[in-house]
C-alpha cells in the first residue's frame, strides 16, 4: 500500500451543470486511468455508467474512482468520488462528504453560486471538509472569474484567495497566471491540452498580477512570523515552497479556500488542479483522530488513523450489481481488513464475512488482497450491512458517528400491472430503498396501497424507470401527493384511564400528563418524567414514552406524522395485577390522541427553494405565475443576460413546474428547486387538503 502522506480522498461536488463529471473525466484522462475523452453530452462518461444518467446527461449516483499522480517528484494515490449535482440526490453528495477528507468545489463562471452550491457547501461545512474552488467554463459567453470569487465570499461566508488568475475570458480564454509561481501558463489544444506551456505574463495582465499576488504573500505571511518578516525586509525571499506550505496550513484549517479556473470542456486548467489537490487538500493523516463511542461501555473512544490501531470502518452506501450482487462502499479509518476475514458490525451485533474486497473504477472492480486505514473500497459477501453501520474488530467495539438523512417530501403510489408481479415488485423496492436511505417503502393502512416517497418527482421518476429496466417490474403509479406533517401549537393537560375487564386478568393503566409544542430545535419526542411517589412504577415509564412515540407516526388531523412534540407525564395510578407495560402503552396511544385533539392541531406542508432564470421580456409572466402558485417572490436579480428570480413556493403547487414555465417563456427559461422548510397551512387549505383526502 503507498504511504498514507501521498494518499488523498476527495469528492467533486457542484451545482446541477457545473461540469463536475466532465472535469472527472479529464482529470481520469490526464492520469492516465482512461485513454480517451469521456463527454457527458454524448452519453460516454465513464462515471456516468447508468443508462439514466447516459439518456438525461445528469449524475444520478456517486460513483468512486482511484487514480495516480506526480507532483514534485512523488506518486500521490488520489481516490475521487464523483457527486450528483440535482437537489433530489442530495443523499449522495451526504454521504460521500462524510467519508472524504477534502473536497473541490466546481463553479461555473457564468452561473456563479448557485442554490444547489449554497447546499453542499454547508453540507461540506457540517463534516468540516477543507476545499479547493475550481471556477470552470472559463470559455463561456459571460464568464467573469472575479464575480464568482466574489459571490463565494457574500453568498458562502467563505474567503476565498485566488492562487491564478485567468488569461483572457470567454472566447479569448487561453490559460492562466499562478500566482505563486509567478509564471503564465497555455494550453495546447491540439493535443487535447496534454501540453501546456509558460510564455510570457501578458502585458495587460501585469497590474491584476501583481495586485493579487501581494494579497496571496500577503496573507500567507501573517499566518506565520518568521515569514512576516521576511515580508517586510525583502517580500521576494519568500520562495514557492513558503507559500505552499502556508496555502496548506490555512487550508486544512478552513481559514481560506484556493480558488483556480479553466475550462474543463476544453481540456484547460486541470493539470494544475490535479497539482493543487496534492499540494492543499489533506492526506488522511492530516484529520483528526476519528471518534466514536464503545458500544459495551457507552464511553467516547478515539482510533487512530493508523495500520497498526484496531480496523474500524465505515459503510458509506450499499449498491447492487447485476454481477457481483450486494456492493458496501466503505472508507477504512484504522487498521488493515484481508480479503475473505470476518468484521463485526457494532451496530447489529453480527459477524460478517467479507469474501472479497474490490477497488471500485466507476462500476468495473479491480480485486484487492487487503485494505488499510485511509483507504475507500467495496466489500462482497456480506449478509446484512445498511449504509452507515460501523464494521470494526469484535475485540475494540467501536461505533463512528453516522449519517443524518433529510425526509422524503413527495409520495406516490404504485402497483404492478400485473398481481403476479407483486413479490417481485416487493423485493425490487426492499432493495432500491436499501441503496437509498432518502427513498421510503410503507404501505397504507386504509387504502393497502403501496407507497413510495423521495426526494422530488426526478427521484420517483428515477426510481420507476430502474423498477423497469433493472428488475423487470412494469407499474402503474398514483398522482404525485405531498408529503405533509402535522404538529400541535398549544399545551393541554390530560388524563387517560384505560381500563378493559375481560374475565380473568384485566388490563389498567392511568396517566395525567401535559402535552405540547417542543421546545426550540428539538426533533422528535421530548419526554418528561415527573411521577412521584412509585404512583407509576419505573418499569412501566418507558412503555409509555414508547406508546407516544409511536402515536406520533400519525396525527390525529389525517393521519400524517408530527415532527416534534413535549410530553410531561405529572401523575398516574396502577393495579397490583391488571397493570402491565402493554397497558401503559396502549393509554399513552389514546392519549395522546384525545390530547391532540385540543391542542389545536394544524397541517405543516413542505415549501420549496426556487430559483428562476429567465430573459428579461418574461419577468412578469414568470412572477405572475408564482403568485398564482401560493409563491412568496424573494428578490430578483439581474444576473448575465437573464434575471434570477428566488421564491419560496409550496410544493402542492410545483407539480408539473417545469413543463409550464417552458410554455410560459418559450423554452428560454429553467429553474431549480430545493427543499426549505415546513410551514403551516392556511385554515381554507387544510379543508382542502382534509377534504380530498377523506372525499367528503
Amino acid at each position: 500500500m503507498s504511504d498514507l502522506h501521498l494518499t488523498r480522498n476527495i469528492g467533486i461536488m457542484a451545482h446541477i451543470d457545473a461540469g463536475k463529471t466532465t472535469t472527472t473525466e479529464r482529470i481520469l484522462y490526464y492520469t492516465g486511468k482512461n485513454y480517451k475523452l469521456g463527454e457527458t453530452h454524448e452519453g460516454s462518461a465513464t462515471m456516468d455508467w447508468m443508462v439514466q444518467e447516459q439518456e438525461r446527461g445528469i449524475t444520478i449516483t456517486s460513483a468512486a474512482t482511484t487514480v495516480y499522480w506526480n507532483w514534485k517528484d512523488n506518486r500521490y494515490k488520489y481516490n475521487i468520488i464523483d457527486t450528483p449535482g440535482h437537489v433530489d440526490f442530495t443523499v449522495e453528495v451526504e454521504r460521500s462528504l462524510r467519508v472524504l477528507d477534502g473536497a473541490i468545489a466546481i463553479f461555473c463562471a457564468v452561473g456563479g453560486v448557485e442554490p444547489q452550491s449554497e447546499t453542499v457547501w454547508r453540507q461540506a461545512d457540517k463534516y468540516k471538509v477543507p476545499r479547493i474552488a475550481f471556477v470552470n467554463k472559463m470559455d463561456r459567453a459571460g464568464a467573469d472569474f472575479f464575480s464568482v470569487v466574489n459571490q463565494i465570499k457574500e453568498r458562502l461566508g467563505a474567503n476565498p484567495i485566488p492562487i491564478e488568475i485567468p488569461i483572457g475570458q470567454e472566447d479569448l480564454y487561453k490559460g492562466v497566471v499562478n500566482l505563486i509561481t509567478n509564471k503564465a501558463l497555455i494550453w495546447d489544444e491540439e493535443s487535447n491540452g496534454t501540453k501546456f506551456y509558460e510564455v510570457p505574463m501578458p502585458e495587460d495582465l501585469k497590474d491584476t498580477v501583481a495586485e493579487y499576488r501581494q494579497k496571496l504573500v500577503e496573507g500567507v505571511a501573517e499566518e506565520n512570523e518568521e515569514l512576516m518578516m521576511k515580508f517586510f525586509d525583502d517580500p521576494d525571499s519568500i520562495t514557492e515552497d513558503d507559500i505552499i506550505g502556508e496555502i496548506r496550513k490555512a487550508t486544512l484549517a478552513m481559514k481560506i479556500t484556493p480558488v483556480m479556473c479553466g475550462s474543463a470542456f476544453k481540456n484547460k486548467g486541470i493539470q494544475s488542479l490535479l497539482d493543487a489537490v496534492a499540494a492543499f487538500l489533506p492526506s488522511p493523516l492530516d484529520i483528526n483522530d476519528v471518534e466514536g463511542i464503545n458500544p459495551k461501555t457507552d464511553k467516547p473512544e478515539t482510533r487512530k488513523i493508523d495500520v497498526k490501531a484496531p480496523f474500524s470502518a465505515l459503510a458509506f452506501k450499499i449498491a447492487t450489481d447485476p454481477y457481483v450482487g450486494r456492493l458496501c462502499f466503505f472508507r477504512v479509518y484504522s487498521g488493515s481488513l484481508d480479503s475473505g476475514s470476518y468484521v463485526y458490525n457494532a451496530n447489529t451485533g453480527k459477524k460478517e464475512r467479507i469474501s472479497r474486497i474490490m477497488q471500485m473504477h466507476s462500476n468495473k472492480q479491480n480485486p484487492l488482497d487487503r485494505i488499510e486505514a485511509g483507504d475507500i473500497g467495496a466489500a462482497v459477501g456480506f449478509k446484512e450491512i445498511k449504509t452507515g453501520q460501523t464494521l470494526c474488530d469484535e475485540q475494540h467495539p467501536i461505533i463512528l458517528e453516522s449519517m443524518k438523512f433529510p425526509e422524503p417530501v413527495i409520495s406516490i403510489a404504485v402497483e404492478p400491472l400485473t398481481q403476479g408481479d407483486m413479490d417481485k415488485l416487493t423485493n425490487a423496492l426492499m432493495k432500491l430503498a436499501e441503496e437509498d436511505p432518502t427513498f421510503r417503502v410503507k404501505s397504507d393502512e386504509v387504502s393497502g396501497q403501496t407507497i413510495i416517497s423521495g426526494m422530488g418527482e426526478l427521484h420517483l421518476d428515477i426510481i420507476l424507470d430502474r423498477l423497469r429496466r433493472e428488475f423487470g417490474v412494469e407499474v402503474n403509479q398514483g398522482r404525485p401527493e405531498v408529503a405533509y406533517k402535522e404538529a400541535i401549537t398549544q399545551t393541554v393537560q390530560h388524563h387517560e384511564i384505560y381500563k378493559k375487564q375481560t374475565g380473568g386478568r384485566g388490563k389498567f393503566a392511568d396517566i395525567l400528563f401535559e402535552l405540547g409544542p417542543a421546545d426550540e430545535g428539538v426533533k422528535g419526542l421530548q419526554f418528561i418524567n415527573e411521577v412521584k411517589g412509585g404512583n407509576i412504577p419505573k418499569e412501566f415509564i418507558p412503555s409509555i414514552e414508547k406508546g407516544f412515540k409511536e402515536a406520533m407516526l400519525n396525527g390525529v388531523l389525517a393521519g400524517y406524522p408530527l415532527d416534534s412534540l413535549k410530553v410531561r407525564v405529572i401523575d398516574g395510578s396502577f393495579h397490583p395485577v391488571d397493570s402491565d407495560q402493554l397497558s401503559f402503552e396502549v393509554c399513552a396511544k389514546i392519549g395522546f390522541k384525545n390530547a391532540c385533539r385540543k391542542a389545536a392541531p394544524v397541517l405543516l406542508e413542505p415549501i420549496m427553494k426556487l430559483e428562476v432564470l429567465t430573459p428579461d421580456a418574461y419577468v412578469g409572466d414568470v412572477t405572475g405565475d408564482l403568485n398564482r402558485r401560493r409563491g412568496m417572490l424573494e428578490n430578483v436579480s439581474a444576473k448575465v443576460g437573464v434575471q434570477a428570480i428566488h421564491a419560496k413556493v409550496p410544493l402542492e403547487q410545483m407539480f408539473g413546474y417545469v413543463t409550464s414555465l417552458r410554455t410560459i417563456t418559450s423554452g428560454r427559461a429553467n429553474s431549480t428547486m430545493e427543499f426549505s422548510h415546513y410551514a403551516v397551512v392556511s385554515k381554507d387549505q387544510q379543508d382542502a387538503i382534509l377534504k380530498s383526502k377523506y372525499n367528503y
